[in-house]
């Protein structure tokens, strides 16, 4: 089996601050509601999304990694933005900036996870003006451009 990618990179440079690349997906309920999972490492709440794995696109980690953090089958329907202000400090140590492809995605399949995980503790849909304490200042900005695009796009 082949060694996770991260984890190889972190045991040549331990916690040394990195940058890596992630892909997250907006999911939307009928009601406009976003979909947030709770996550294991940090205690708060951020988007469905994760980690590249080497060779992979970013649409092809967004649609692994919402399927991974939410138990949602999702299709990649628009690319919203890519976000670069993301630094996040892991309980562990670790230090790393995100650069991440936002995408607007539609669940095609599966179903929300009813049990915790070793990345998601818990799953809710939020609405846009009643979030929980975010992961960081670019999980804020990726939430208030949905925000945006559904109130451009919808008759609410």
């Amino acid at each position: 089996m082949k060694e996770d990618y991260i984890k190889m990179i972190r045991r040549l440079v331990g916690h040394t601050p990195i940058i890596l690349n992630t892909a997250a997906g907006i999911v939307l309920n009928d009601k406009h509601k976003v979909l947030l999972n709770l996550r294991a490492d940090t205690h708060n709440w951020s988007l469905p999304g994760g980690f590249l794995e080497y060779g992979e696109t970013y649409a092809q980690a967004c649609v692994r990694e919402v399927k991974e953090d939410s138990g949602l089958d999702v299709k990649t329907k628009l690319l919203l933005k890519t976000f670069d202000r993301g630094t996040v400090e892991y309980p562990n140590g670790d230090v790393a900036q995100t650069i991440t492809q936002l995408f607007l995605v539609r669940p095609i399949g599966g179903e929300l996870l009813e049990k915790q995980t070793d990345e998601t503790l818990a799953l809710k849909y939020f609405s846009f003006n009643e979030l929980p304490e975010l992961l960081n200042i670019q999980t804020a900005e990726m939430i208030a451009l949905a925000d945006k695009w559904v109130k451009d796009n919808y008759d609410l």
